[in-house]
């Protein structure tokens, strides 16, 4: 079993308020599923951390076995394949609950699209950037 997830994270004024979003693609005979939240101030690059390590966490309770994700921050997603250094202190512990997290999968494959490719959980992140 496995599941596809596109994430995004955004901050008004970087650093500024901040939200979290993903979209789940339907796979194996799941429903699709949105999530979105809030997460007070923050800086894109956290905010883009939260909204994966927000995604493994809740899939952690699934019997998924491997994981596709998809997300436009080029950073977030080198950095937790291991291909790029953190060099940002603050940015470590949310690489090291991330690549924590995806230690227990069988077949993980993480990947940059453009914007563009990543609407839905655009969307969901901008829904969440309007909440009151």
């Amino acid at each position: 079993m496995r599941f596809r997830a596109h994430i995004d994270g955004a901050a008004r004024g970087n650093p500024g308020p901040a939200g979290a979003g993903v979209y789940v693609h339907a796979e194996d005979g799941l429903p699709a599923e949105e999530h979105f939240e809030a997460l007070g101030h923050a800086t894109n690059n956290v905010a883009e951390y939260r909204a994966l390590i927000a995604r493994l966490e809740a899939a952690a309770a699934t019997p998924a076995r491997a994981v596709k994700v998809r997300g436009d921050s080029k950073l977030v997603i080198e950095q937790v394949a291991g291909r790029w250094k953190v060099k940002q202190e603050h940015l470590r512990p949310l690489q090291a609950r991330a690549r924590e997290l995806l230690r227990d999968y069988e077949a993980v494959d993480l990947a940059h699209v453009r914007r563009e490719f990543n609407s839905d959980a655009d969307a969901l992140v901008n829904a969440a950037l309007d909440l009151p």
